[in-house]
């Protein structure tokens, strides 16, 4: 699996946001077919910074019902990725 292709998008949410503020924790969306070590490298090589820890929990996909037909969303994978003491923080908004 190419680097480029592990990460999906950065996940922006609340809880993610006063995880970055106070633990120097960063959450993406990730493929659901990569492992913590393939994370650990694509975020170094893309963001240029030291990981210390990754941890990764894959979310089932939902049932979803439009009238009479029943579908179900995807299964995904999210990672949160503690950066090492005295990195910067990964910014996803400078420049804007």
């Amino acid at each position: 699996m190419r680097i480029q292709d592990v990460i999906r998008r950065p996940l922006i949410t609340e809880k993610s946001t006063e995880l970055r503020a106070e633990r120097n924790i960063v959450a993406f969306e990730v493929d659901v077919r990569a492992n913590k070590i393939e994370i650990r490298r694509a975020v170094e090589a893309q963001f240029d910074v030291k990981v210390a820890d990754v941890r990764v929990a894959v979310i089932q996909g939902k049932m979803r019902r439009q009238g009479r037909f029943v579908g179900r969303k995807a299964t995904w994978k999210k990672a949160y990725v503690r950066l090492a003491d005295g990195e910067k923080s990964i910014e996803f908004f400078e420049g804007v």
